[in-house]
């Protein structure tokens, strides 16, 4: 299982940005297909972006436009850009990993990101 280690959460106001990192432990970091879940309390968990081993990316359509997911395989990190941020953003944010034909994900712990004025 890859170790994934993320930072970059915090408060911030609507409107704002900010840039999340994710940090993973295995230097294989290029075959894994890589992303984005968040979790509001009492809510399920939402898949926000995914970014393959290729880099072709997906987004959940609230999103789209003003977050952007990437990766950089040479620092085993992928990041998501958040741009534009609304309340409705607030969550705890998750990274993941998926080794090709892997049935789960691998979670991070978590960074809680706050939009409020």
């Amino acid at each position: 299982q890859v170790q994934l280690v993320e930072s970059g959460g915090g408060l911030v106001q609507p409107g704002g940005s900010l840039r999340l990192s994710c940090s993973a432990s295995e230097s294989i970091f290029k075959i894994y297909t890589m992303g984005w879940y968040r979790q509001v309390l009492g809510k399920q968990r939402e898949l926000v972006a995914t970014i393959s081993t290729g880099g072709s990316t997906r987004y959940t359509d609230s999103v789209k436009g003003r977050f952007t997911i990437s990766r950089d395989n040479a620092k085993n990190t992928v990041y998501l850009q958040m741009n534009s941020l609304k309340a409705e953003d607030t969550a705890v944010y998750y990274c993941v990993a998926a080794r090709p034909l892997a049935a789960n994900w691998d979670w991070g712990q978590g960074t809680q990101v706050t939009v409020s004025s």
